[in-house]
């Protein structure tokens, strides 16, 4: 760590140094140094505002931290990146403890040290709500775009759907959410391994699901020019999901498309990707992977539900 005059500012900095502790890089200048290496390097911002993306009451600071860039993150390993260094602002009140400080950035560390980078930098200033805004830097051999997919390719979701939703809902509510759904918001899965796994097998097109599967199909089908044709019953629903969009009386299939934040992978790949490659996959990542639907020559999404096509959207930050 470069060495800091003293004061109120650099205090604070000093302790986001030692609550990041071996997931710091060398900080105290006003610029990162990002390592050399090969491959394409790739970037990502994402920020997480306090009544938008969270309350406080709901999470730790930690948690926001873990949330934080573990959203951002999830940007890169959707084009098969390997993460190499993150840079987190923060925007808090004045008066915000300093153990609230610690706890946000133990959450960053945790993820980058999770993913195999470090925390390079970032910034600190004053407002009236928490604004957590994480950019995340990667290398990739070969960049996986949303606009690659191609008639004939099949496609993937790892993991399970739905149960940010479900926590969500519990909270807004006035409910306690179940545990599992709670884990899912609060502690979103890292997906890096299995964006690299994928590109290396041959992924045409992939994104993450920060929106929705129903509203992410979307972006990858006009980007790559094509008709992408879902087949909701196989879409795989997280358990807690599938309790809640019963007491709803939603298909459980349909609110978990329509669950936003879940930070899954969507990925086109070729039509020889099947079940051998859903084994080898589940071997070397210890995720799971379903196909979910098809592309097709054509242009646009259509979304089955046990052969009835159907509407169903996602989340639109602007709706």
């Amino acid at each position: 760590m470069t060495r800091m005059a003293d004061g109120p500012e650099f205090d604070r900095i000093r302790g986001i140094v030692d609550a990041l502790g071996d997931a710091a890089g060398s900080l105290g200048d006003d610029a990162g140094e990002i390592p050399p290496g090969e491959g394409t390097l790739v970037a990502s911002t994402d920020a997480s505002v306090e009544h938008v993306h969270f309350q406080r009451d709901w999470l730790s600071a930690e948690e926001i931290g873990w949330r934080s860039a573990a959203a951002a993150l999830s940007d890169i390993s959707a084009q098969g990146a390997e993460p190499v260094a993150l840079l987190t602002a923060l925007a808090l009140p004045a008066a915000t403890p300093e153990s609230e400080i610690s706890g946000v950035m133990r959450g960053v560390g945790a993820v980058a040290r999770a993913a195999g980078a470090k925390v390079v930098g970032g910034d600190l200033v004053r407002a009236r709500d928490w604004t957590v805004t994480v950019t995340v830097m990667g290398r990739a051999m070969r960049p996986v775009l949303r606009s690659g997919a191609s008639p004939g390719d099949g496609l993937w979701v790892t993991g399970t759907l739905g149960g940010a939703r479900a926590a969500l809902e519990a909270w807004l509510d006035g409910r306690v959410p179940p545990a599992g759904a709670r884990q899912v918001f609060a502690h979103p899965p890292l997906r890096v391994a299995a964006g690299r796994w994928l590109s290396a097998h041959g992924a045409t097109a992939m994104l993450d699901l920060s929106d929705g599967l129903a509203a992410d199909v979307q972006h990858l089908a006009a980007a790559s020019g094509v008709l992408a044709t879902l087949t909701l019953e196989r879409v795989p629903v997280q358990p807690d999901a599938a309790v809640a969009a019963v007491e709803a009386g939603i298909d459980a299939t349909i609110y978990a498309a329509q669950g936003g934040e879940d930070y899954e992978l969507l990925a086109a790949m070729p039509p020889e990707f099947g079940d051998s490659g859903v084994r080898a996959f589940e071997k070397a990542t210890g995720h799971g992977i379903i196909q979910v639907g098809t592309v097709e020559r054509g242009s646009g999404v259509r979304l089955l539900l046990r052969g009835e096509r159907i509407r169903a959207t996602g989340f639109d930050h602007f709706r």
